[in-house]
């Protein structure tokens, strides 16, 4: 029973030595390796809230180590990301700094999360893992000329804060009932994900984070007019 006890923390610390690994592997120049582990990070993310429920051994502590780990993993490192891409196309020896207003974003929801009681099923505002996979994808795609536009660099990393804590819900990913009918949203999207990133590659990471917000929106004014 004490071994139980100690899995879900065990792999939360695990997803926070992923986020650490990242960081030097961003520091050294090498972005693959960064994605590659950010995307372990978020992978152990998931788990150890399901071995928590399997287990039945849920506790502050596991939500408090749960948050700080994020907060490097879907904080920090996206952050660095951000600093990295402007220190690489500005002289400017301030302007990169600005890049960790992610981190600063980051770091408001996950603590805002903790005490809102309202994102049980979903979520308000973006999850701190689609933003960081977001950023973690960005230095991947070289054929995209605006990623070398510093004002352009600026607009995402401050609207990347402000889509993390606004008020707006999006819809569940969780697929209750094996049928189109009662998840034909998911499904749908699940469908064009596969797609984008078949088709896109890298590219296709932040084009289907764009993509959930925006069904999202859609979604919830269809469900606001279908109610008034």
């Amino acid at each position: 029973m004490q071994i139980k006890k100690h899995v879900p923390n065990t792999i939360t610390l695990l997803n926070l030595f992923c986020g650490c690994i990242a960081l030097v592997s961003i520091a050294q120049g090498d972005f693959l390796y960064g994605f590659i582990f950010v995307c372990l990070g978020i992978f152990l993310d998931f788990f150890d809230g399901f071995f928590a429920r399997l287990f039945k051994v849920s506790s502050p502590l596991g939500l408090q180590l749960d948050s700080l780990a994020d907060m490097i993993t879907s904080g920090v490192v996206p952050g660095y990301v951000m600093y990295s891409m402007f220190a690489m196309i500005s002289e400017n020896a301030y302007l990169p700094f600005a890049g960790f207003v992610i981190t600063l974003g980051a770091c408001y929801r996950l603590a805002n999360f903790n005490i809102d009681e309202r994102q049980t099923d979903s979520f308000i505002g973006l999850p701190t893992p689609a933003n960081a996979l977001f950023f973690l994808s960005l230095p991947l795609i070289h054929e995209f000329e605006l990623l070398a536009n510093v004002w352009f660099l600026l607009a995402i990393s401050l609207l990347s804060a402000y889509i993390m804590n606004a008020e707006i819900p999006l819809f569940s990913l969780k697929i209750k009932k094996l049928n189109f009918k009662d998840n034909a949203l998911q499904m749908t999207f699940l469908l064009l994900s596969v797609l984008l990133l078949i088709v896109f590659q890298f590219l296709g990471i932040p084009l289907v984070i764009l993509m959930y917000v925006l069904l999202s929106i859609i979604n919830n004014k269809f469900l606001k007019a279908k109610v008034s």
